[in-house]
């Protein structure tokens, strides 16, 4: 199919980046909103996001005024998609809210429409199974900002078509962006089963060994190749988003998360990190704002535990045919900013030491930290 017609549902930070993104690789784009107000607030952030790379020297003011001139924003719903090829619906993540929005657009899409819903935790098989179209239907899962991500997670629902699949990798491709497939419907996909549970594993490494926040927060920068702290990444992504995904995977799979009451504690004192002014740290002004880490801080840390967490999890995804190890490493340095293979990590520290670590976390802690199969057996 030659696909040229896209329409985004949902103008927040993440639907007008996904317009732009789109628009840039010369797709026509509708964004669609429920106010108009919404509407003109995302075209400004557009302009405002294209001046800027104007500025720059990225693109030409031609260029940009191109790009902004094929976005066209919509409020009516129908009128919205009556062209549409590919539907990109990013409305919150909230799993009636999505539902009641997939089953007014079932109603008066083109029936040869293909619909992808961005989201990073809900499971994409129970809304595609509300609309008539669930061959038709895809999981794609931009990273924030869209503009500057390069990672976008395609996740097939139990029901979608090769032709779904094929089309919605070629988009990502044309958009010049890099895809993962997770082959299975799985709670948190892949980025967010290695790190979700890990920030919850960080607290209990806290409360177990009496490390700080910076000594932990060191040790996953410095030992483990991450880009910041895994306190100072919960801090940067939210607490509002760690408490939802969390909420959403634990419901489905109880062993992909070991919850911690401070999430969920921090959460409802509104401790949402830098965007509220503190969360696991205490920000000064609304800057983005880097924690002083340092390779001293983090020789008083050992990290082995957060290494079994995001390994057994890694494991887990290839055990049960979601992913492979490659597919994994490349999702780890696009969506985590992993400087080093995770398993390369896992060589230098001894699978058959985080096996022991399982083990003995296992015994203490209950079956949670059981190792999976594939670590066992390459250990």
């Amino acid at each position: 199919m030659d696909l040229k017609n896209i329409t985004v549902l949902g103008s927040g930070i993440m639907g007008h980046g996904i317009a732009q993104v789109s628009a840039t690789a010369g797709y026509n784009v509708v964004l669609r909103d429920i106010e108009q107000g919404f509407l003109d607030k995302a075209m400004e952030k557009i302009k405002w996001s294209l001046d800027k790379l104007v500025s720059k020297g990225k693109i030409s003011q031609e260029e940009a005024n191109s790009i902004y001139s094929r976005i066209t924003p919509i409020v009516n719903l129908a009128e919205s998609v009556k062209n549409a090829q590919l539907v990109i619906e990013v409305v919150p993540e909230i799993m009636e809210l999505k539902k009641k929005v997939y089953a007014e657009l079932d109603s008066v899409a083109n029936k040869d429409t293909f619909f992808a819903s961005n989201t990073s935790t809900l499971p994409i098989t129970e809304i595609a199974n509300t609309t008539t179209r669930p061959k038709k239907f895809i999981g794609i899962h931009f990273f924030n900002p869209p503009q500057l991500m390069k990672l976008v997670e395609v996740i097939p629902g139990e029901k979608t078509a090769q032709e779904t699949i094929d089309l919605t990798l070629e988009y990502v491709k044309s958009i010049k962006k890099e895809s993962v497939l997770c082959r299975r419907d799985v709670p948190g996909f892949i980025i967010n089963r290695l790190f979700i549970p890990m920030v919850h594993e960080a607290c209990y490494l806290m409360d177990r060994t009496g490390a700080t926040l910076t000594e932990i927060d060191s040790a996953v920068k410095f030992k483990l190749g991450f880009p910041m702290g895994i306190f100072e990444l919960a801090d940067f992504t939210g607490m509002d988003v760690i408490h939802k995904a969390t909420v959403e995977m634990y419901l489905r799979d109880k062993k992909v998360i070991l919850p911690h009451p401070r999430i969920e504690k921090m959460f409802d004192e509104k401790k949402l990190g830098q965007k509220s002014g503190e969360g696991f740290y205490k920000y000064s002004d609304e800057k983005y704002e880097r924690i002083s880490l340092s390779e001293e801080l983090s020789n008083k840390c050992n990290p082995i535990q957060l290494v079994a967490n995001i390994l057994n999890n890694a494991a887990w995804l290839v055990t049960n045919k979601a992913s492979d190890i490659e597919e994994i490493e490349k999702a780890a340095q696009l969506g985590l900013g992993l400087k080093k293979p995770l398993f390369e990590t896992a060589k230098e520290i001894g699978v058959k030491n985080i096996v022991n670590e399982l083990k003995h976390l296992a015994a203490k802690h209950g079956q949670f930290y059981e190792p999976d199969p594939l670590l066992v057996s390459i250990q």
